[in-house]
């Protein structure tokens, strides 16, 4: 199918002019007539002509676009990431280019692929759950693509970071749970292989360390999304008479957890207090409300592309790599 776009040789062959006149009239470059750059300019506006975008980046080296793969769009803290990577990445005159992995490492992978035939100039990433491998994050290092993680990041490739401080939002959720008297909390776990996971675990051990409590190994369930919740609603019916609270590693557990436990008799808080983490606006209207722990996806995207575009435009003097981490608060609500 041939393509209807035009370019300047279409202009050129129309006005009866060379390709590098219509060019320079483009640009308003000073050797052009006024009456010609008038000429030219109105006739690409009629055609509804667009500059070559690759071909500009290759003249420039460089294509103002940025890369994104996240795990799920659809996810209110994803969402947020975006709006905040999109606000000031646009303001500063870059366009994003935003791919989904859907939890899924080979389509991390081709994701990646993507974004370096599309010649961004760098990549913000977060990792998906089934990666293991990070060879890929390593050959866009050795490439020479700046590279930020964002939320879930790798330990093996040494690039900016930016990151909730999940293990001080596990520890003041779990020490509220203390707080109000609950002593058998269960964890419903992420991965141990996802860094973010792993630090919302240790602030929960930290918790019951700083009240005292020995951990208990049956009370950490690697569990940490609605249909695994549902696949394990017989083991944690189970657990739940000995248990008074749960601490959840994101709000989607907490709230699937509360709903098997109401339907099967528990009371929530009375007999078992609940705390997400997250605050994704389903938080707020659940039954009863959910405590959960605040974090900032929108300042999170905002900061990482920030770091990220200065990478891009100032490579030899922005050169020690860092990592950010965006603070967290508690939202009290009637699930503690």
């Amino acid at each position: 199918m041939k393509s209807n776009l035009i370019s300047i040789n279409d202009i050129a062959r129309a006005l009866g002019i060379s390709p590098s006149t219509v060019s320079r009239a483009l640009k308003d470059h000073p050797d052009i007539s006024t009456e010609t750059k008038r000429i030219v300019k109105e006739y690409a506006e009629q055609v509804n002509y667009r500059p070559n975008a690759l071909a500009l980046s290759l003249k420039r080296q460089r294509s103002n676009t940025l890369g994104l793969i996240i795990p799920e769009i659809t996810h209110h803290f994803f969402s947020s990431v975006i709006s905040g990577i999109e606000e000031l990445a646009y303001a500063k005159g870059y366009r994003l280019i935003i791919c989904q992995s859907n939890e899924d490492y080979n389509r991390e992978v081709i994701n990646t692929q993507v974004l370096l035939d599309n010649r961004v100039d760098g990549i913000l990433i977060s990792i998906s759950k089934t990666t293991h491998d990070h060879g890929h994050f390593k050959d866009l290092i050795d490439s020479g693509i700046p590279l930020v993680f964002l939320d879930r990041v790798s330990e093996e490739v040494e690039t900016d970071r930016v990151v909730t401080a999940d293990f001080e939002g596990a520890l003041i959720a779990t020490s509220h749970l203390l707080e109000t008297g609950r002593k058998r909390i269960l964890h419903l776990a992420s991965p141990k292989h996802l860094h973010v996971g792993r630090l919302r675990q240790e602030g929960y051990l930290k918790a019951l360390q700083n009240y005292g409590i020995e951990p208990d190994p049956d009370l950490i369930i690697q569990c940490d999304t609605r249909l695994e919740v549902y696949q394990l609603k017989e083991e944690i019916l189970r657990i739940a008479p000995k248990i008074d609270g749960i601490f959840a590693v994101n709000d989607f557990t907490a709230i699937a957890a509360m709903q098997i436990l109401q339907e099967n008799g528990s009371r929530i808080p009375e007999d078992i207090a609940v705390t997400g983490f997250g605050n994704d606006p389903i938080a707020s209207i659940a039954y009863p409300p959910l405590t959960t722990v605040e974090q900032s996806g929108f300042e999170m995207g905002r900061q990482a592309v920030e770091i990220l575009i200065k990478r891009i435009e100032n490579p030899s003097t922005f050169i020690d790599f860092q990592t950010r981490v965006i603070p967290v608060s508690l939202e009290k609500r009637a699930s503690t």
